[in-house]
């Protein structure tokens, strides 16, 4: 019996497999550390042949450290970082250049040529995106632009672009599938989310030939079979998505109004809108979320910057604590963070605030304040700032007709702390739920898979499977709650002054 999944798993610091039976528990993982390379400030690269050898070798890895052979897997799925670019030959399979990485925002001269051109609205209006160096197209038209030959071989139809989904798929059937689905193609600010095609007039825009484009499929497809050389069979490629949106359907939010939070390096909230477009009016984005059938499914989505990221800088900046993991009990030794707040816009500030020129503050400091208190005030910015989204999110929901969100389910690696997940749920005064498997992006592409080959009948059984690790219910009374998201409001105004 083929009785479980395969989860590539690409993201942008390493390549990960994963191997879930059909209840979504992990059997085993593998992983490879991904070469960063930098080779100006603001630009950020990947080699997509490492990309590529080393999701190969820990497909490879995990099937051994599990014990199982190709014949036992039933199906993979694929989930990746987003918006990373890769242009490649046709014909040889090789890459024309380094992939640009999401991270990267060489492109930003384009982006302010197209704001100019007055092509905000339209682009917001067909992709749910805002103009910026983040997504792929300006980042694919920056290729053309500037790799010898490549315009002139793009146009002859001898390159192929695509996000990493594609890439990974090229190389996994030895150049037969040129593919990708729509959660990828909808973070390119190239494809139209309405009716799920390139927009012709959007690629005019970028002179960008449309013969480079992948065909777009919904996420829970069949894509491909493997090159059985690879594997030793021939496997079915039956689930695929972006990690964010993977995340969602591995959180089974599968309905309007349903919502969850990853805590990575920064934090990714989506709420799901259903069949839905639904403009944000608070500095959101619209995206794609993963999708089952042809119809369009969409999700609301907002970024904090700086997530997990704000324990590095604790740490590896600050020098206050030697691990990561000192983290949650030197917060702990005081009972407040004493008056301090912290806003760490090292980067700027994300949604709902847009604003690329705050700095990091600290306010709040006196004589009696301690390495203690930063390190709380540290961990609480993460949940301030996911407070913020989250409310912007809500009076979106309700500006469409809809109810503010109920719960907010969380993954990634910063949901294990307890500390920082009660005070979210304080801030937020609605349950935070984590599940028991909190690798939910991998989840999500093996769970699309599954769905795609029979491994499951329907969404509702994955919604079983679902299963709750611990619920943090809010103890804050809400006019505690509404003061310190007033309190933070001010410190962010202090952080965006000029």
């Amino acid at each position: 019996m083929t009785t479980y999944l395969l989860a590539l798993d690409q993201g942008t610091s390493s390549s990960r497999s994963i191997v879930f039976d059909r209840e979504g528990r992990i059997v085993a993982i593998a992983q490879k550390e991904l070469t960063q390379i930098y080779p100006q400030p603001g630009w950020v690269e990947h080699d997509p042949m490492e990309i590529w050898q080393s999701q190969l070798a820990t497909a490879r890895d995990v099937l051994a450290k599990a014990k199982l052979k190709p014949a036992d897997i039933h199906a993979i799925g694929i989930t990746n970082q987003r918006e990373t670019t890769v242009l490649w030959n046709r014909k040889t399979g090789q890459p024309v250049h380094h992939a640009i990485v999401w991270q990267d925002r060489r492109a930003e001269p384009l982006c302010a040529k197209l704001r100019e051109d007055g092509m905000t609205d339209t682009i917001r209006e067909k992709t749910g995106l805002v103009i910026d160096a983040y997504f792929s197209g300006t980042k694919l038209r920056w290729l053309l632009d500037n790799v010898p030959g490549a315009r002139a071989q793009a146009e002859r139809g001898e390159l192929a672009f695509g996000t990493v989904d594609s890439w990974l798929m090229w190389q996994l059937t030895g150049g037969k599938a040129h593919v990708s689905d729509v959660s990828n193609a909808s973070r390119t600010m190239l494809f139209n989310v309405h009716d799920n095609a390139w927009d012709a007039e959007l690629l005019k825009a970028l002179d960008i030939p449309a013969a480079l484009m992948p065909t777009v499929q919904p996420s829970s497809s069949h894509f491909a079979d493997t090159d059985e050389a690879l594997l030793g069979r021939a496997l079915p490629i039956g689930g695929v998505a972006g990690d964010q949106q993977s995340a969602l359907f591995g959180q089974a939010c599968f309905e309007a109004g349903m919502a969850k939070n990853t805590y990575g390096t920064g934090c990714f909230l989506l709420m799901h809108t259903g069949g839905a477009f639904q403009p944000s009016q608070n500095g959101l984005l619209v995206t794609s979320a993963a999708q089952t059938s042809a119809q369009p499914q969409y999700a609301m989505e907002g970024s904090v910057f700086v997530g997990g990221a704000v324990v590095q800088w604790l740490r590896d900046g600050l020098k206050a604590i030697k691990g990561s993991a000192e983290v949650q009990s030197l917060a702990e030794s005081v009972p407040d963070a004493g008056g301090v707040m912290m806003v760490p816009a090292f980067t700027g500030l994300g949604a709902p605030y847009w604003d690329a020129d705050a700095r990091g503050t600290i306010t709040g400091l006196t004589r009696g304040t301690t390495v203690a208190h930063i390190a709380r005030a540290a961990l609480e910015s993460i949940a301030y700032q996911s407070a913020a989204l989250l409310q912007a999110m809500s009076r979106d929901a309700v500006a469409a007709g809809g109810k503010p969100v109920a719960e907010l389910r969380v993954d990634g690696g910063a949901s294990v702390n307890d500390l920082l997940m009660q005070f979210q749920a304080d801030l937020l005064g609605i349950p935070v739920v984590r599940p028991e498997v909190v690798e939910t992006t991998a989840l999500g592409a093996a769970y699309l898979a599954g769905l795609s080959t029979g491994f499951y009948s329907d969404a509702r059984e994955l919604s079983k499977l679902w299963k709750v690790e611990r619920r943090f219910l809010p103890t804050m009374g809400r006019a505690q709650a509404e003061e310190s998201m007033a309190r933070w409001e001010r410190a962010v105004r202090q952080a965006t002054a000029t």
